[in-house]
């Protein structure tokens, strides 16, 4: 009788397709042996966010995955949860699914930008940044990109910021774009 939990690698092979059929991808597991009882993360991303109900239904069918496929010999915690908003943006998925989103870049030269994302292709990552009054699209290479971090917002942004970010052409023809 096999005692402890699975490795992090089994445990992705183990559930990879129940998330993937969902709409989501493991980013990440994460096994804590020490806590008591034992705690298993699986960190999940996709296009869509990862809702509380979404987060129950993977949790359920993680757990009867994960009890069917060995015996830990004791309890242990399963949590499934999204990579958070702390996350450095490391790839061009990363950026896709942060579009419209403000960030703040360091770039492999020094400098820092901050802007919000907006279309990401052949990778190139397009930022909208503050120039002077108005904002400019500044597309930036990814392989430039040293760090980006997803910044946290109270307020709305200004329409025409996130107009050019989302690709909005009908809103941004009215804007005078």
């Amino acid at each position: 009788m096999a005692t402890g939990l699975p490795s992090q690698t089994q445990v992705i092979e183990l559930l990879d397709g129940e998330f993937a059929r969902a709409g989501y991808e493991i980013e990440d597991v994460v096994i804590d042996q020490r806590s008591q009882p034992p705690r298993i993360t699986v960190i999940a991303d996709g296009e869509t966010a990862l809702d509380l109900d979404t987060v129950a239904e993977l949790s359920r069918s993680a757990s009867s995955l994960l009890d069917a496929a060995r015996d830990i010999g004791g309890a242990y915690v399963l949590e499934v949860s999204s990579p958070g908003v702390d996350r450095p943006l490391t790839s061009e998925k990363h950026f896709r699914r942060a579009r419209g989103r403000k960030v703040e870049l360091a770039l492999t030269d020094g400098s820092q930008i901050t802007g919000r994302v907006g279309e990401i292709h052949g990778g190139t990552v397009n930022v909208v940044v503050r120039d002077g009054r108005d904002w400019t699209v500044r597309p930036i290479a990814l392989d430039e990109v040293a760090k980006a971090v997803v910044q946290v917002e109270f307020s709305p942004p200004p329409q025409r910021e996130l107009d050019l970010a989302t690709g909005d052409q009908d809103a941004m023809k009215r804007s005078g774009a």
